[in-house]
């Protein structure tokens, strides 16, 4: 009978025996190669054998880091294989792998909210200005968890006017939903002011979390202009409480992914219907003109009771266009722009991640975010500005606008080409330099349209108004970093 050890004795008749030599080296004194058992006939057979799940410590501290940086695990064993030369010559199999990874993850949620609170210690020792703040349930868990960081205290001071919030990822360890605060800096890049994850969605915790991110941030009533959500009411009705000074309006990427869900085949890629929608949706300034388009899409394609369609017509001043042309929102209703900062976070954070690891990897996202605005501030401070068209107005902006915003800038100036200005009433002196355009590009991203580019040309202007050159939010920011001012900026 066997008994209950791992080694027992099961009638195998092959051996080896190896004794000493004189000179203390070894001999093979004794061989058996008769097995009670087939014998493997190839290497990837061999390699299912117990002998083969070691994996050597430095093997699994190359595992575990590239695992902490979101690696899938067959890259994880493609990139082993080129550290021994080829996956013939990796020593363990796949399955050994996968054993070992979920080994990892089980070692690093255990007790993740003390491991948390020893990252956010070292967060804070690295920056004393670091912030974080916990809201505990009923059943003395973490409901919701946030932060931000001295640098982002900076930039909220700056470019806190307008903010964009909502889920960028939802984890799948504790089923929280991870949120981020997004800016817009006078890069035209986005930037991160902090983080929160959220165990429910109801009304009580967004209340709790504005407020306690307002006063995390040091943000005021009047200087936080507009928010961009998603279509969830609970937030709704908390931002009306917590934040009745600020414009509450949905994120436009909302509307359109919610469209492509409800509406099917109607909306894919080749249908007319989605490019007349898009048009509609994006291009339509006068609230007539929408209204009228609308009817006539809708009547088109007889979607008169399409449910979704009727319900987002009901609270179309919350997304449309017509609605939000005097609306800042420094181009945060940009689809591009939306949907990039919706994928930001998943590059970073590894499936089932705890807490503590989910700080650090936000910490990484943080420090790249800031080497890109880092080299943008180079790019401004050292690189000369390529001018097109060697116009009085396009060296004025070279020396008032960021770099990118000056790139911005000369697009719109290219596209004034195309339009014509006919004056209604010749020989008429104007004693302002203002321009009003309906389009409302300028109210909406703080840039010139090309409209009133056209009508600055045509009158001559020498340089952009400074009513135009807008700063945010209405001083230029001191830098502590480097001790130096920022240049005002333009987005578009």
């Amino acid at each position: 009978m066997r008994d209950n050890s791992r080694s027992a004795r099961c009638g195998w008749l092959a051996m080896i025996r190896v004794l000493r030599s004189g000179d203390n080296g070894w001999y093979i004194c004794e061989h058996r190669d008769k097995h009670n058992h087939p014998l493997s006939t190839t290497c990837g057979e061999k390699l299912h054998w117990p002998s083969h799940r070691h994996i050597d410590k430095y093997t699994k501290e190359l595992v575990k880091h590239l695992r902490d940086n979101n690696v899938s695990l067959g890259k994880v064993y493609n990139i082993i294989g080129s550290y021994f030369g080829g996956m013939d010559n990796v020593p363990f199999t796949k399955r050994s792998l996968k054993t070992l990874c979920g080994k990892i993850s089980r070692e690093q949620s255990d007790q993740d909210d003390v491991k948390t609170m020893e990252v956010f210690s070292a967060m804070q020792d690295a920056d004393p200005r670091f912030k974080y703040s916990v809201q505990i349930g009923d059943d003395s868990r973490i409901k919701t968890l946030m932060w931000t960081s001295g640098t982002c205290i900076e930039k909220y001071a700056c470019f806190g006017d307008v903010l964009s919030f909502d889920m960028t990822y939802r984890t799948n360890l504790y089923d929280m939903s991870f949120r981020l605060f997004v800016g817009v800096n006078n890069h035209f890049q986005t930037v991160v002011l902090g983080g929160v994850l959220m165990r429910d969605e109801k009304v009580e915790s967004f209340k709790w979390v504005f407020a306690e991110f307002m006063r995390m941030i040091g943000g005021k009533d009047n200087h936080l202009k507009t928010i961009l959500t998603d279509q969830a009411r609970a937030m709704e009705l908390a931002i009306s409480e917590v934040m009745p000074n600020t414009t509450h309006r949905w994120s436009k990427w909302h509307v359109l992914n919610r469209a492509k869900e409800c509406l099917g085949a109607l909306y894919s890629k080749q249908s007319e219907f989605r490019s007349e929608f898009h048009k509609l949706v994006s291009e339509l300034y006068i609230e007539d003109e929408f209204k009228k388009g609308w009817a006539t899409l809708i009547g088109r394609y007889g979607l008169e009771k399409q449910p979704f369609l009727m319900q987002i017509y009901e609270v179309r001043r919350k997304w449309a266009m017509p609605y939000f042309r005097n609306v800042f929102c420094a181009s945060m209703t940009s689809t591009q722009r939306r949907e990039s900062a919706n994928h930001v976070l998943k590059g970073y954070v590894p499936p089932g991640c705890p807490m503590h690891l989910f700080e650090k990897q936000y910490d990484k996202l943080q420090f790249d975010k800031d080497s890109e605005e880092s080299y943008q501030e180079k790019r401004t401070s050292i690189a000369s500005a390529v001018q097109r068209f060697n116009l009085p107005l396009e060296i004025h902006a070279s020396k008032v606008y960021t770099r990118m915003m000056f790139e911005q800038f000369g697009k719109r100036l290219y596209e004034s080409g195309q339009y014509n200005v006919e004056e209604m009433e010749l020989h008429k002196m104007y004693l302002n330099e203002e321009v009003s355009c309906e389009c409302g590009l300028f109210e909406h991203s703080g840039m010139i349209c090309a409209h009133a580019l056209k009508v600055m040309l045509h009158l001559g202007f020498k340089t952009i108004p400074a009513r135009y050159v807008l700063k945010r939010p209405d001083e230029v920011w001191i830098s502590a970093r480097e001790g130096n001012r920022i240049v005002v900026w333009g987005v578009v």
